[in-house]
């Protein structure tokens, strides 16, 4: 795979933008999980997948520690969802 660099800048930013919609998902998971779900298509790959998803890419992009994922705050579900994500 090719490599690619991105300006520490940029990954800031994009960490930003990343942690920001992972903190709007959270906000109202109700409607926002329905319309992830209509998006999708399959009930497998849900808010709080999506939520994972994102912090881990803003971990990897240097914009948090990695407590989140030491807490286990990610393993329970939220409002309105099930485990099944």
């Amino acid at each position: 795979m090719p490599s690619m660099t991105l300006d520490a800048v940029d990954a800031a930013e994009l960490a930003e933008m990343l942690a920001f919609l992972s903190q709007w998902l959270a906000r109202d998971p109700g409607r926002l999980g329905a319309s992830l779900g209509d998006f999708v298509g399959h009930p497998a790959y849900g808010i709080q997948h999506l939520r994972d998803d994102l912090d881990r890419f803003v971990f990897l992009l240097g914009g948090s520690d990695e407590e989140q994922f030491l807490t286990g705050d990610h393993d329970e579900p939220t409002e309105g969802e099930t485990n099944g994500n």
